[in-house]
């Protein structure tokens, strides 16, 4: 066993584990264990276990990506301190001072790729399940050759093969497999775009939007959905329902967090403090700093006071006379 499958032996197992876990539930509740849709059913079980567990993490990426925000100021201080410098003493000065500025926040620049790093050895292990399944062979735990072969032989409605590809489905001429694997890679593409699409335009700051990265963003905005396009050529239908629900997943979740938690100063934001106001408003509850009343701008509120009258300037003695 080479390093990579052993590293890869736990993330199998706990696949194994899931999978054939929900197999058995909907078997139990009168699934077909040799139906494509028991074995979708049971992809669309384990998708939700994994990510419920990634929760944590996400809710970690959002924190550290609030805190990156905080800092930007101070990390274009550091790139205009050393702009135009090249030799080595100053780039590993600039490098070493963003560092401590990242650690002070108590962040780091690579936080937010915590979520995609763990992502991808999950589905890497998926692939390889699913890919000893297809071929009728015993997975490292739970994945026995018995159930190994009825996902090999499963057909979702009958007619649709799971360890079909869209290629092997035009090299056999099968429509249902090529109309099934069309509708999930369309499906795929539009959920990953618009996820992209709603984080870049309603979770963004002013600030974010002028930065080099969110520039990045815009490119890989159209550049996935590409990918997405390729590898749904090759992968088995199995492996794309994965993939389907996972993005499913992610949707949900970043609307869930753009409307509950959005970025500070980004129009989701906004929007969601003119929504809090106007429910204040309707409770009839009094507004508060960041909150007022009507949704809009606290006016200036003008405070009347007593005219002072002016003192005469004649002697006191005068004035009684």
């Amino acid at each position: 066993m080479d390093i990579f499958a052993l590293l890869m032996w736990p993330i199998k197992w706990v696949i194994e584990a899931i999978l054939v876990g929900f197999h058995w539930v909907v078997t139990a509740l009168g699934g077909d264990p040799g139906s494509g849709l028991t074995w979708v059913l049971s992809i669309v079980g384990l998708v939700l276990v994994i990510r419920s567990a990634m929760i944590p993490l996400t809710v970690r990426q959002i924190v550290s990506s609030r805190k990156s925000l905080e800092i930007q100021p101070e990390i274009q201080r550091i790139q205009k301190k050393y702009k135009g410098k090249k030799d080595q003493f100053s780039r590993e000065a600039m490098q070493r001072e963003t560092m401590e500025a990242y650690k002070k926040a108590g962040t780091n620049p690579f936080a937010s790729c915590l979520p995609l790093l763990v992502q991808m050895p999950i589905f890497l292990g998926l692939v390889q399940v699913l890919t000893d399944a297809n071929n009728q062979k015993a997975g490292v735990g739970l994945l026995n050759l018995d159930l190994a072969t009825l996902f090999s032989n499963s057909t979702l409605f009958g007619v649709v093969p799971l360890h079909m590809t869209m290629q092997g489905g035009f090299a056999e001429g099968s429509i249902p497999v090529i109309v099934t694997a069309i509708l999930l890679t369309l499906i795929m593409c539009a959920t990953q775009f618009y996820t992209q699409l709603q984080i870049m335009t309603k979770n963004q700051t002013p600030a974010m939007k002028e930065s080099p990265m969110y520039k990045q963003q815009r490119i890989l905005l159209y550049i996935i959905p590409v990918f997405l396009l390729v590898s749904a050529w090759l992968f088995p239908l199995g492996t794309m329902f994965y993939w389907l629900v996972s993005n499913v997943y992610t949707l949900v979740q970043q609307l869930i967090i753009i409307n509950k938690l959005p970025t500070p100063g980004s129009e989701a934001a906004l929007a969601r403090e003119a929504r809090m106001a106007r429910k204040r408003q309707r409770m009839g509850l009094p507004a508060t700093d960041d909150e007022p009343a009507d949704g809009a701008a606290t006016p200036q509120i003008e405070t009347k006071t007593q005219r002072q009258q002016p003192r005469s300037k004649k002697p006191k003695s005068e004035r009684e006379g």
